[in-house]
């Protein structure tokens, strides 16, 4: 397989490290996405990492009813410090070298982003977990994907889902509905296509930035998406 990327910033949401679970973390999950990420590496492909962190904040989500906005997003930043945490242990035990920089300051724990360190990083061949999102309340970390991947130089941003694609209809729901190969920024905001946030899909479309959508839990799939074949869906400018 050849790569068509060889730099790449992967989105994954708090929710798929989930597994079947209704929150929290499943190792089995965790380490299938791992090997994903492990055999991309080694097509020489730098990758980039932003995780969230719905896995952790849903099971204190009903204690948050009520709560200050502001403060219900740091304590999903934290979450988010704790999923990249456990990825990264999770790459350490399959050989895969890896940083975990933070957009909020736990020297104790966790690298504080620096811009030009993590270059540096993927340059060296390391995974970079990129974890607290854009560190900043009122931001999702679909913006924080979009950001980093403009400020790593990444060629594409790919956001793994429990779906294979952007369709017309919920497939769950309609058997009807179509798996869109193609779409573009504009169409995706005019037609409210959830894909990302609309600040998200903004910035990917300002920076000239391709979005590739697809399901994380489909074996090989990310080894596909690399490659540049038809899997998922493409959103482009």
């Amino acid at each position: 397989m050849t790569a068509k990327y060889k730099r790449v910033l992967l989105k994954l949401s708090g929710e798929a490290l989930m597994g079947e679970g209704s929150y929290g973390i499943s190792r089995t999950t965790i380490e299938a996405i791992v090997a994903e990420i492990a055999a991309v590496t080694r097509l020489g492909v730098e990758i980039g990492v932003v995780i969230g962190g719905g896995n952790i904040f849903r099971g204190i989500a009903l204690g948050a009813t009520g709560m200050d906005r502001a403060t219900a997003d740091y304590m999903g930043m934290l979450a988010t410090i704790m999923n990249a945490l456990a990825l990264q242990d999770a790459m350490r035990q399959a050989g895969v070298a890896s940083r975990v920089q933070s957009a909020l300051n736990i020297e104790q724990v966790v690298e504080p982003y620096i811009r030009g360190k993590a270059i540096r990083y993927l340059e060296e061949g390391k995974v970079v977990i990129f974890a607290a999102g854009t560190g900043n309340p009122f931001f999702t970390t679909d913006t924080a994907a979009a950001l980093r991947a403009s400020e790593m130089g990444a060629e594409i941003v790919l956001k793994a889902t429990k779906v294979d694609g952007v369709y017309t209809g919920d497939p769950m729901k309609d058997p009807s509905a179509k798996r869109y190969s193609r779409v573009s920024f504009d169409e995706a905001i005019q037609r409210n296509l959830k894909i990302m946030d609309s600040t998200a899909l903004a910035l990917c479309r300002d920076q000239r930035l391709p979005l590739k959508v697809f399901s994380i839990f489909k074996p090989g799939a990310l080894g596909r998406v690399i490659a540049g074949e038809d899997e998922g869906t493409l959103v482009h400018v």
